[in-house]
């Protein structure tokens, strides 16, 4: 498959994912498995060393998580207004309290969304491809 083809095929389904988690990057983290799976398939192929190997998989996995902080930046940063405002707004936004106080379980939630959950989907894809390498050493 034509590389750029198979990263418009990410980006496609990504937005999907994001859509399906209604803005919440649950199935990104998911999708991160099998983005990993493939990476290790196409990768190494191409690489003979493992440290171009990993390097190579590495970058990728960079790259489909900064696509995803790049959706979730521009779907969660317009709520960031919204701390200039009072509590009662952020009590009411429907995010969980789950630091039992409104203006910063609503901090806690954006940087949840926007920082951490596109770190958790790098790791998903980096562990994706690292079970995808280990099939391939069983093969052999």
């Amino acid at each position: 498959m034509n590389n750029v083809l198979a990263w418009v095929i990410f980006i496609v389904l990504d937005i999907l994912s994001t859509g399906l988690g209604m803005g919440v990057p649950f199935f990104n983290i998911i999708f991160g498995l099998p983005v990993g799976w493939y990476l290790s398939r196409r990768y190494k192929v191409e690489t003979q060393t493992p440290a171009v190997f990993l390097s190579s998989v590495t970058r990728a996995a960079v790259l489909t998580s900064a696509i995803t902080a790049g959706l979730m930046l521009l779907i969660w940063s317009r709520m960031i207004p919204m701390l200039i405002g009072t509590d009662t707004e952020l009590a009411n936004f429907g995010i969980p309290m789950f630091l039992f106080e409104p203006r910063a379980s609503f901090i806690g939630w954006i940087v949840l969304m926007i920082l951490i959950s596109p770190f958790l989907q790098f790791i998903m894809t980096l562990f994706g491809s690292w079970l995808g390498w280990q099939r391939l050493l069983q093969k052999k």
